[in-house]
């Protein structure tokens, strides 16, 4: 299903998300994230400095595949950076603003460098970005990271970070894309099912495991993805899915699709929506959700190569919601 023609179709509205090209070099953007204070719309913007082929009908690979990352000849990693943008309410971009990390910078140990598909939130009076970093061993172990903002009237800068230790033993490769509570500090949705939900202590530096409930039958593999919003007495997330495949020429494919989640208070899964695709691409990624009046806005990536901002009527995301 498209979901992006099913919301147009039904009062919706779409925006893409455009800093100038002057700031990127015309590389990509994507996997934004969405937050809504008092009625103002602030989203985080990923930029990364390469451009992803990928091979939608399945016919035209690259000698190396058909999903590959194309880099500047002198830079072959894969770089994240930042940029907090503002929003009025018909979803253009007026103000924005690159977030200025080099107080806390260091030499980076691996290839993927800057944090990926950062979260905003803001918990106890402070903003921060939540997403992962891979840089900081020769291996790339992926730890989620807490950045805490500052905002003046013309910059973004970090002033703290925070490396979030994985429950338990701490010894897992990579975690990644865990979905912030947006009304519990400081607490996320590690997994969806079997649902954890995980309490981090920033001045203890731990992290704990405070929910943890049994797998139901599910239609696949729900991985992360947006924050997690009140909903219903309960909470409601947006998951990506992931289906791993090989091309006709035996090389990694991947295909992503998406459903809503629906928890009660007690952290019961009570609702998957239908699967759907945002626009029929076979890569898309969604990191933003939030309420914003009486709709929703939803924020996510197309292709690694461009973002997009979805205003959702209410009425018809429930209905969706719903099936």
């Amino acid at each position: 299903m498209n979901f992006v023609k099913y919301a147009l179709e039904n009062g919706g509205v779409i925006k893409p998300l455009i800093i100038p090209a002057e700031l990127t070099n015309g590389t990509g953007l994507c996997n934004p994230s969405v937050f809504v204070e008092d009625d103002k719309i602030l989203v985080n913007l990923r930029h990364i400095q390469y451009t992803l082929y990928h091979s939608e009908i399945q016919k035209y690979e690259h000698q190396y595949g058909p999903l590959v990352y194309l880099n500047p000849d002198n830079d072959i990693s894969l770089r994240t950076t930042n940029y907090i943008c503002e929003l009025n309410p018909d979803l253009d971009i007026t103000h924005y603003a690159k977030v200025d990390t080099s107080k806390l910078d260091k030499n980076p140990l691996w290839e993927f460098i800057g944090l990926e598909d950062a979260r905003l939130i803001k918990w106890d009076e402070k903003v921060y970005l939540s997403g992962v970093r891979r840089d900081t061993t020769t291996n790339g172990q992926g730890r989620m990271e807490l950045s805490e903002l500052e905002f003046t009237d013309t910059s973004v800068k970090e002033v703290s970070r925070f490396r979030i230790p994985a429950p338990g033993d701490n010894t897992s490769y990579c975690e990644k894309n865990w979905m912030p509570i947006l009304d519990m500090p400081f607490h996320f949705v590690k997994w969806t099912n079997e649902t954890e939900v995980v309490k981090v202590d920033v001045e203890e530096g731990t992290c704990e495991t405070v929910v943890l409930k049994s797998w139901i039958d599910a239609p696949k593999d729900l991985r992360g993805g947006s924050h997690v919003i009140p909903y219903k007495g309960g909470h409601l997330t947006l998951n990506h899915e992931t289906d791993l495949y090989k091309s006709e020429a035996g090389r990694k494919n991947a295909t992503y699709r998406h459903r809503f989640t629906y928890w009660d208070k007690d952290w019961n899964i009570q609702k998957f929506s239908p699967i759907f695709s945002f626009l029929e691409a076979q890569i898309e990624f969604a990191c933003g959700l939030t309420k914003y009046e009486d709709d929703y806005l939803i924020t996510f990536g197309f292709q690694d190569n461009a973002a997009y901002i979805l205003r959702v009527p209410g009425k018809l995301m429930e209905d969706f919601i719903n099936g």
